[in-house]
């Protein structure tokens, strides 16, 4: 009887934050040393919130990220159900973090947002690769600029499976013409990692380059985004 009582006492001051060792109190670091001195591990921490009877939060924030090789770009696309493997990882943490990790996506996009002057191809990638740089699956977007290289509005055409999707060049034009765009940027995603142009991309990018010489509407550069980086069709001399 005396035993269970001290595993019990025990028990509960390992539940009871204050009582952990300061590594393992990730809060109170933030509050302390500033956000920039956090782990990702710590971050994690502080939006799972709480342990379990066996592991701290910090304890269940590593395993979290453990699924991913510690790659934080790879868990932004872990499902809820795939969160929920790990031991102590219910429906609701699963769900703050990958809300958490949404947020950070929309803010990377709405920071590349406010950059609307496209300048070169690494401006085009900054701008659409936290649409498409983690995707699973292969989607074609197009980004319409006017004259002076001001991005006016940039949109998915087409959501395809893992090895490629369809292009509709007519559909691509009449939204660019709809809209007064003097010139377009291609773009899509690799999921396998590959960054080399197939034969097929190679195929649509000149479609879409003689038929906006047709529409003289400018086809400046075709994009290729994985999430190691990006192929430019206009730095590779393929678009001139």
């Amino acid at each position: 009887m005396m035993y269970l009582f001290f595993m019990t006492l025990i028990n509960n001051n390992y539940s009871n934050i204050k009582s952990w060792a300061e590594e393992d109190r990730p809060r109170e670091k933030l509050l302390s040393k500033g956000r920039r001195s956090m782990t990702d591990a710590e971050l994690l921490a502080i939006l799972i919130g709480s342990g379990t009877q066996n592991q701290s939060a910090l304890d269940l924030a590593r395993n979290v990220l453990s699924i991913t090789n510690n790659h934080l770009g790879a868990l932004g696309n872990i499902s809820i159900q795939q969160l929920m493997t790990v031991k102590g990882i219910g429906e609701a943490k699963a769900i703050t973090i990958v809300s958490a990790l949404e947020l950070g996506r929309r803010r990377q996009q709405s920071v590349a947002l406010e950059e609307k002057v496209i300048k070169c191809s690494r401006h085009s990638y900054e701008l659409i690769s936290p649409c498409i740089g983690d995707l699973s699956h292969e989607e074609f977007w197009v980004i319409l600029l006017n004259r002076r290289g001001v991005v006016l509005k940039h949109k998915r055409m087409t959501k395809g499976g893992f090895a490629a999707t369809i292009v509709d060049v007519r559909q691509i034009f009449k939204w660019a013409i709809s809209e007064q765009a003097s010139s377009i940027i291609l773009a899509h995603n690799h999921p396998s990692g590959t960054l080399s142009p197939s034969t097929q991309d190679i195929q649509i990018t000149n479609s879409l380059v003689k038929a906006g010489e047709l529409l003289e509407i400018k086809v400046l550069d075709h994009i290729i985004v994985t999430s190691q980086g990006y192929y430019s069709f206009t730095d590779e001399g393929k678009i001139v």
